[in-house]
């Protein structure tokens, strides 16, 4: 199983994912699922996949040989011209590599299943963020609905939906982000760490910070420390039920 959070505040988007895949309890790996293009002041996208491992990759690596070999017939995400044509080119792609897969080998396109978040802004144009389908349609992030998640969604979903604003900063963003992770982490064996984050600020076509956060990071580690203390503290502080006993 996978998460993935892709986000838009007023200040830009703000990308998260983990990097566990696993095939049974006995096969767990580690892959990297955050993707990026940049032409730093001109353009730059973000990728993040959940799904079959052997589908996403092959999409990737179809996208980046477009971009190191040209061709007009062939659309590239640093040669289109605006993000929702990049993601027109995402779904199209993913929807060609699941059929071409279900038609060599298993007869269930459902097996190389795929999902993608994709964000970002080419210069002159304001950013955004779509969810693309294995059936490569896809929806646009707005203001009532600013930001997706894709694989296992549940667990870290009612935080973001209680304190998302708009207006947050990238550090209130990157914060509320963790404490996603950490309750999803909590709750589900097959999300794990190290976690990639990303930020891309507005305007500047570029990405402005990344890193990943392995499982000694102490200030992850104080987040879930100090975010499981708050919810005893707040359970403790709820009125007593009158139990007629």
């Amino acid at each position: 199983m996978t998460y993935c959070v892709g986000m838009q505040i007023d200040a830009g988007l703000i990308f998260m994912s983990d990097t566990r895949t696993n095939a049974g309890v006995d096969n767990i790996s580690t892959f990297r699922k955050m993707y990026s293009w940049e032409t730093p002041g001109e353009r730059v996208v973000t990728i993040m996949a959940a799904g079959n491992l052997a589908t996403t990759q092959s999409v990737i690596s179809q996208l980046g040989e477009r971009d190191k070999r040209p061709q007009e017939d062939r659309p590239s995400l640093l040669r289109a011209r605006s993000m929702f044509a990049i993601a027109n080119i995402i779904g199209e792609t993913l929807r060609d590599t699941i059929r071409g897969d279900a038609l060599s080998g298993e007869t269930a396109e459902s097996q190389f299943g795929a999902t993608f978040i994709v964000g970002g802004q080419i210069r002159g144009l304001p950013p955004r963020l779509f969810l693309v389908y294995p059936e490569g349609n896809f929806i646009e992030a707005t203001p009532d609905t600013p930001f997706f998640q894709i694989g296992e969604t549940k667990y870290g979903r009612p935080i973001l939906v209680r304190a998302y604003d708009p207006q947050m900063s990238f550090a209130d963003a990157a914060k509320l982000l963790m404490v996603s992770f950490d309750s999803t982490l909590k709750a589900n064996l097959t999300v794990g760490l190290p976690f990639d984050m990303q930020i891309v600020p507005v305007d500047q076509c570029r990405i402005g910070f990344e890193t990943r956060i392995q499982a000694d990071d102490p200030y992850f580690n104080e987040i879930s420390r100090s975010w499981g203390n708050a919810l005893k503290q707040a359970f403790r502080s709820l009125p007593p039920y009158d139990l007629p006993l």
